[in-house]
């Protein structure tokens, strides 16, 4: 993984101590909320309903034994004993103290971590696959190519009063683990006549207005990814709506100039900037590689797994993917427990984990944008030995890609945005399905939830998405149903009148029913769905 030199080092100090002054100042009441607010939203730090919310950057969703554990600590000193890992690969801390937040960044500082740009109308923390480096299906390792833009992007002084905040992520293989098509610009590494190049989609998104992002340009040279990036983040700064703030984005300059006017203008730039290249750029990615060689992986590693253990066998099929090299696989950690808090990990299991990397999986962790942890690196001879370590912990939870798999935003619990409460939702229908002995004849199936039509929680990419919203001061939920955020990308459809906290709950249990009378040998839901369409859905749920 990337390591700071020098000048990273005395630029992340420099922004602490710049932010510990305007932190004081905010305190000493020589500057209001509404002078503060820009500059704290620049470092990551929240008013949320009760406290304040510190979200901290971890780069593609990479991080170290060494920085876990400072993130635990950090989660014991200044909050209540736990963090919360979020759909954009970072962590927030729910309940900060303004006179601890510069303390916090100066902790994070030690360990190269920081929370600059977590917020704000700037470019947003770079995403990638999770199993970047690891999957076998992936051209090349995306990750250089992701910290190359993170380079970029930090500080960039002409895109950081952007119209609205702006999310990149970078993949590098046909299979899409990190929703691509649903950022602002989506970057797919591919290979065309033995060279490698950047396919280009942009003007993707969730929240109030959801698009897929269209592909506008099928191969950029990897020498100019940086330049053709900015050409479309230029066209995005002078063009983007800045009169009314919903429809700021990308996706909506890109839906009204449509793709090819939008691709055409992107053109135009591009040829003056590829005029004047960017210094450096072929050096700086050449000197980043070296930092994400692959480990010194055992020759010859056993591929045996002894299965005699059901338990740990029903782990290993659900828990563990396909590795590059033999007798490796790269093993997801759930912190989706049943009737727990998807995505919470408190300071005691991050330390565990921590420390599980550290002995397994060559000093390294992966946040996922489903709000689980990799290790990437695992022997499969080892692989018993972590399991039991996890399950001891509350960390062994079997439920990668199934219905108690949730993905949930903080929701009103926390959020100060939110319409509804998304926890407790989530909290019950894990209950509902590990009660009920479903979960294994469901199969993949993923649930998202939103407390709002923001889209912390991707409700619009669930196979089964919720979405709370407000009904005359009452909690309402709506069901939707048809999303996909990989490869099959797809937007789901609400099925129509809302639901009650308990409403919901059962109308997810008889959606998942219809599934299960109606569908044919190896579907999914989301392949039932597609093939039967809406309305057997809609006669269970509304009659």
């Amino acid at each position: 993984m990337y390591l700071y030199d020098q000048y990273d080092q005395t630029m992340v100090d420099a922004r602490v101590a710049e932010f510990r002054d305007q932190a004081q100042r905010r305190l000493d009441g020589k500057l209001t909320e509404d002078q503060f607010k820009p500059l704290r939203l620049m470092n990551g730090l929240y008013l949320q309903l009760h406290a304040y919310m510190l979200r901290v950057a971890i780069p593609y969703g990479t991080l170290n034994s060494r920085q876990m554990h400072a993130l635990a600590d950090i989660a014991d000193k200044y909050d209540r004993g736990y963090g919360h890992f979020t759909t954009r690969q970072n962590i927030q801390y729910n309940w900060i103290k303004l006179e601890d937040a510069a303390d916090i960044l100066a902790d994070l500082a030690k360990v190269e971590m920081h929370a600059i740009q977590t917020s704000g109308n700037c470019i947003r923390n770079i995403s990638s696959d999770h199993f970047a480096g690891a999957a076998a299906d992936e051209v090349v390792d995306p990750r250089p190519y992701a910290e190359l833009l993170r380079q970029w992007s930090s500080f960039h002084p002409e895109f950081s009063y952007l119209p609205r905040k702006f999310k990149i992520a970078v993949i590098a293989s046909d299979s899409d683990r990190a929703a691509m098509r649903l950022h602002d610009i989506g970057i797919q590494i591919v290979e065309r006549d033995g060279e490698q190049g950047a396919k280009f989609y942009v003007g993707g998104g969730m929240g109030r207005t959801p698009m897929v992002a269209p592909c506008i340009k099928e191969f950029v040279p990897l020498d100019q990814l940086v330049t053709y990036t900015e050409a479309c983040l230029r066209v995005y700064n002078l063009q983007g709506r800045r009169d009314n703030k919903y429809k700021a984005r990308i996706k909506i300059l890109v839906h009204e100039m449509g793709a090819e006017a939008y691709a055409e203008a992107v053109e135009k730039v591009y040829g003056k900037l590829a005029e004047h290249p960017l210094d450096r750029v072929v050096e700086e990615l050449e000197r980043i590689r070296t930092f994400f060689e692959d480990p010194l992986f055992e020759e010859a590693a056993s591929e045996a797994i002894d299965r005699t253990d059901p338990d740990f066998a029903l782990w290993v099929d659900r828990n563990t993917v396909a590795h590059k090299v033999p007798g490796y696989v790269s093993a997801v950690i759930s912190l989706k427990p049943v009737g727990g808090i998807p995505g919470d990990a408190t300071s005691e299991q991050m330390r565990l984990m921590a420390d599980l990397a550290k002995d397994y999986s060559f000093d390294e962790l992966r946040v996922m944008h489903t709000q689980n942890i990799v290790l990437p690196h695992v022997r499969k001879a080892d692989l018993h030995a972590l399991w039991t370590a996890l399950d001891g912990a509350g960390l062994g939870s079997p439920n990668l890609d199934t219905v108690e798999d949730i993905i949930a935003c903080p929701g009103l619990d926390y959020c100060s945005l939110a319409n509804a409460r998304s926890i407790p939702v989530a909290q019950q229908i894990s209950q509902r399905f590990a009660a009920n002995g479903k979960t294994e004849a469901l199969g993949q199936l993923k649930l998202k939830i939103s407390g709002c039509i923001n889209a912390c929680g991707h409700h619009h990419a669930g196979h089964i998405g919720i979405l709370g919203v407000d009904r005359k001061g009452v909690e309402n939920y709506q069901l939707l149903l048809g999303g996909s955020e990989a490869e099959d990308v797809s937007l789901a459809k609400i099925t129509g009148p809302g639901f009650d906290e308990a409403g919901i709950v059962d109308a997810v249990e008889t959606a998942a029913d219809v599934y299960l009378r109606e569908r044919q040998d190896g579907e999914r839901f989301l392949d039932t769905y597609r093939r039967i369409g809406m309305n057997p859905f809609k006669e269970a749920l509304y009659g």
